[in-house]
């Protein structure tokens, strides 16, 4: 059984058992966090939401909170001297799927 669940604006495939890097979720490492925003739910019996799965949710519990690799920005005019070099890493939460709840 898998789920499509949204969170931090982005849409992730999780399964029962995989670890998967999401946006950045406040709580400890080791917590347990619970995703409700469910846009379907597949397997034998999918369940597609409209535009959510009523009272559907998901389990994990927080396995990290570590920052992506760098991405470097970097603006040019040519002929004009412009340069500007700016870099950005992303946080991210690694979550362990631990249940998909159907919900009714």
């Amino acid at each position: 059984m898998f789920a499509i669940v949204k969170t931090g604006g982005k849409q992730y495939r999780v399964a029962i058992g995989e670890q998967v890097a999401v946006e950045r979720i406040g709580g400890e490492v080791g917590s347990e966090v619970t995703l409700t925003e469910v846009l379907a739910i597949g397997g034998e019996n999918p369940i597609i939401g409209k535009p959510l799965v009523p009272e559907a949710s998901i389990r994990a519990r927080i396995v990290g909170q570590p920052r992506s690799s760098k991405v470097i920005v970097f603006k040019k005019k040519r002929r004009k001297n412009y340069r500007r070099k700016h870099g950005h890493r992303q946080e991210l939460t690694v979550l362990s799927i631990a249940e998909i709840n159907r919900g009714a």
